[in-house]
């Protein structure tokens, strides 16, 4: 497989994930979800859950499992999340390594194929996620009060799309 079709979304929502709606996981024949948290759900900084989130989560539970899988090493803050959200987590994954990744979806018991790797990074949550074989799906990051131009993952976010675009991945709305 080329390095372009490892960092290339299956889907590219172009928004935020409380965006991707059940007519979307349904169309794509979506069973589980596995999330990232930092910039996915929730701003880096910030530890507060958005209205909006909880009512996402709230609104695809019915129809998908739902997993946190994080990059993240705080134990504290990921699992804070995750209780808040009650989900099942795990933390400093390290992806793009596929180990936790697996995990998360052999807990779900559903085929690789129909779990989705839902984050807004390529070089760690799509590059995972197509390692896998997973559907993978790319969001917009989440805003935070602090403003994304300051933080350092926003300046390698746009660098990693940069790198990307330059050798063919296509990151135009699905």
């Amino acid at each position: 497989m080329s390095k372009s079709l490892l960092l290339q979304p299956d889907l590219v929502l172009g928004d935020v994930v409380t965006t991707l709606s059940p007519s979307l996981i349904q169309k794509h024949d979506l069973k589980g979800l596995v999330l990232d948290v930092d910039e996915t759900l929730v701003p880096f900084k910030e530890s507060t859950l958005s209205p909006e989130l909880m009512d996402w989560v709230k609104e695809v539970r019915p129809l998908v499992d739902l997993w946190l899988v994080s990059n993240n090493l705080s134990k504290s803050r990921i699992s804070a999340i995750a209780s808040n959200l009650e989900l099942p987590f795990i933390f400093g994954a390290r992806k793009p390594s596929r180990k936790k990744l697996r995990q998360a979806v052999n807990a779900m018991n559903h085929p690789i194929e129909q779990v989705a790797m839902v984050g807004d990074r390529l070089f760690t949550d799509v590059l995972a996620g197509n390692r896998l074989g997973m559907f993978t799906i790319f969001v917009e990051p989440m805003m935070g009060e602090s403003k994304m131009s300051k933080s350092p993952l926003f300046s390698i976010r746009n660098f990693e799309v940069w790198l990307s675009q330059k050798i063919g991945v296509s990151l135009y709305k699905s």
